[in-house]
């Protein structure tokens, strides 16, 4: 009986059909996984970049307010931080990423304010009023441009 058993397992060699089946399936259901799973943090990484960008002309701004003090309402335009206005020597902000030209920064004794919008693999971003801290507050898996990203916004998460 044992001598049976061995030869027919010695005269199995590869997959049967089944198992090769079996083995497709289980590998497109982890690939239905996984795919959407790496496409929400691919494109929260995206959101992430520009909030950072609008975060990053925020502490320019910051430093740019300390060397030219002015009352509460004074702004500042990211491309005179960039360095790339027309009338500018000094760059506070090496570069100036997604924001576009219109982007401003507000001063203000409760903290500064930024408006103006962004551009980022074809979506427009927009946020109006924003502070460092209310931007910090909001998720980039919902800093997107499906919202109109004011501090009200950012209120609905802040802890």
């Amino acid at each position: 009986m044992r001598k049976f058993i061995q030869n027919k397992l010695k005269e199995q060699k590869g997959l049967t059909l089944i198992e090769l089946l079996a083995v497709i399936v289980i590998l497109a259901i982890i690939a239905a996984i996984a795919i959407p799973a790496i496409g929400n943090i691919i494109e929260n990484s995206r959101n992430g970049a520009v909030k950072s960008d609008y975060q990053n002309a925020l502490a320019a701004a910051n430093i740019y307010f300390t060397e030219n003090p002015g009352a509460d309402g004074a702004t500042v335009d990211v491309n005179v931080l960039a360095g790339t206005a027309a009338d500018t020597t000094t760059s506070y902000l090496e570069d100036q990423g997604s924001l576009a030209d219109d982007v401003t920064i507000t001063k203000a004794q409760a903290g500064n304010t930024i408006d103006g919008t962004a551009t980022a693999n074809g979506t427009t971003y927009t946020v109006s009023g924003l502070t460092n801290s209310e931007l910090g507050a909001i998720p980039n898996s919902d800093f997107n441009d499906e919202q109109d990203i004011t501090p009200a916004y950012a209120a609905t998460f802040a802890d």
